[in-house]
């Protein structure tokens, strides 16, 4: 009983991811002069036009080296626009962190050569001991150190970005390729198959 339960469930959902992978976008009007145009050509196909973009295969490289070369001009190639800012608000954060902290390094650094050096007159004096002034530096130095990595990674992530990017853009989810699930009676001994086909027509 649980077999033909689960046989009948699973035809059930072949035959509704049959109808769904069988459905077809309306065709596109083609007047005569057109078709004879593009019969010439050798465009038209059983009366429709194929509207199937070109595929590149150097686009994703393309994207890739744009960005390497300016953060975002992968994207801007692939008219990815809004990317950009997001892009570069990573970038300026990163930057800002790393000049912050580099900035407060310094003062630190100042203050305890000053220290080394005999002098009691530093920002810090009545406030941070000697052993506090090597330790925030320390603490600032590991800070500009991560901040710069976290800026270099986003600088690789958005190379990575507009590579992907571009090979998602051309990712083929044509008619002629199907996948999709199947149920055969074998003959030989009256038994149910199941399994998966994956159809490519050139």
């Amino acid at each position: 009983m649980k077999n033909k339960l689960f046989i009948f469930l699973f035809l059930s959902i072949c035959f509704s991811l049959s109808a769904l992978a069988q459905e077809k976008e309306p065709k596109e009007e083609v007047t005569k002069e057109t078709k004879k145009q593009l019969a010439e050509e050798g465009i038209v196909i059983d009366g429709e036009i194929s509207t199937r973009e070109p595929i590149d295969p150097l686009t994703p490289a393309r994207a890739a080296f744009y960005s390497a070369v300016l953060p975002g001009l992968g994207h801007i190639h692939l008219k990815q626009y809004w990317k950009v800012p997001v892009i570069y608000a990573g970038l300026g954060a990163g930057m800002y962190f790393y000049l912050d902290n580099q900035k407060e390094y310094n003062r630190y650094r100042d203050a305890y050569k000053r220290r080394l050096a005999g002098f009691t007159d530093d920002e810090f004096y009545d406030t941070i001991t000697d052993d506090g002034l090597e330790e925030a530096q320390s603490t600032l130095r590991r800070n500009k150190e991560l901040s710069l990595l976290i800026t270099a990674g986003i600088y690789i992530l958005n190379i990575v970005w507009a590579n992907v990017d571009a090979h998602l853009l051309q990712f083929n989810v044509d008619e002629n390729l199907t996948f999709m699930p199947h149920y055969k009676i074998n003959e030989f001994d009256n038994t149910g198959d199941l399994g998966l086909t994956l159809n490519f027509k050139f």
